[in-house]
């Protein structure tokens, strides 16, 4: 009998190492993927290999351990990230958009729901389970993916959902304002920005919070971008405009800068080019 139990328990053991090699090969793999700093960056190649990520990430996800919690997190927070750059980035259709931005909010909620502290407090009120998050990677993409999927989904957004997309960016800047060159405080500007009033809409604000991811981050190009056509251009303020479409120009021209954040800046000098041509400012 002991000598069975041995050999049992030694059995298991090697199937343990087997699936966490797996899992850990799996994650592995789909870093590499989704990497996008080692080599030169390619914004049409780029679209294959985050798909490929992605792919490898949901394999993964079902082979964690769990009591792996941290891992678990990990994998949520890239998928969460990744859907969510899938559908900004690349995809046109809109109903592929909104399926990747569902998939997005549902991962980052997912990883929010890890922490038991914020399960408690979403007995009582989601808003206020949104106020204690820990996670800042999950609680941003949650409010990210969120706010794309409520364009598809106006009565919910009316409903509260807009309300729970301010509150998540108000937490991640509370918990990591430098999260993704400044991303909290751009997110919130963005969306303080290009709501109405009576949905938490002002430009004022819009505009400090802009400024402060810019503060943080000066290589993330997004940060003028944003200020530029969100601000400057509706209130027709050309000076500001140009001063903020000059600095993007700039930025976009120094290939260390664009290679801080290669798929964000090049989406960004895009952007900026763009609007530039639509209102020449003598560059």
């Amino acid at each position: 009998m002991p000598i069975r139990i041995t050999i049992t328990a030694v059995l298991v053991a090697l199937l343990s190492l087997c699936a966490l090699a797996q899992t850990s090969g799996l994650i592995a793999n789909a870093d590499a993927s989704f990497d996008r700093w080692s080599g030169g960056f390619s914004f049409s190649v780029y679209e294959a290999q985050l798909r490929n990520a992605l792919a490898l990430y949901e394999e993964a996800l079902p082979t964690i351990d769990p009591s792996a919690s941290q891992t678990k997190s990990y994998v949520l927070g890239r998928l969460a990230q990744g859907y969510f750059e899938l559908g900004m980035a690349y995809l046109t259709d809109r109903d592929k958009q909104e399926e990747a931005y569902a998939k997005g909010k549902n991962y980052a909620l997912a990883s929010l729901r890890l922490n038991p502290a914020f399960v408690e407090a979403e007995k009582d009120s989601f808003r206020a389970a949104l106020g204690s998050a820990s996670d800042v990677k999950a609680i941003f993409w949650y409010g990210n993916n969120l706010g794309r999927y409520l364009n598809f989904h106006p009565l919910t957004a009316l409903s509260g959902g807009m309300r729970d997309v301010q509150a998540s960016f108000e937490r991640a800047i509370e918990l990591d304002p430098t999260y993704l060159g400044g991303g909290p405080w751009r997110a919130l500007g963005s969306f303080l920005a290009q709501v109405p009033t009576f949905m938490g809409g002002n430009q004022d604000d819009a505009q400090r919070a802009f400024s402060n991811a810019a503060t943080i981050d000066p290589t993330f190009i997004e940060n003028y971008i944003d200020d530029a056509e969100y601000i400057a251009k509706p209130a027709k303020d050309w000076a500001h405009f140009c001063s903020q479409i000059s600095l993007a120009l700039a930025a976009g021209a120094n290939q260390e800068t664009m290679a801080a954040w290669p798929l964000y800046n090049a989406l960004a000098l895009h952007r900026a080019q763009d609007l530039a041509a639509d209102h020449p400012c003598g560059n």
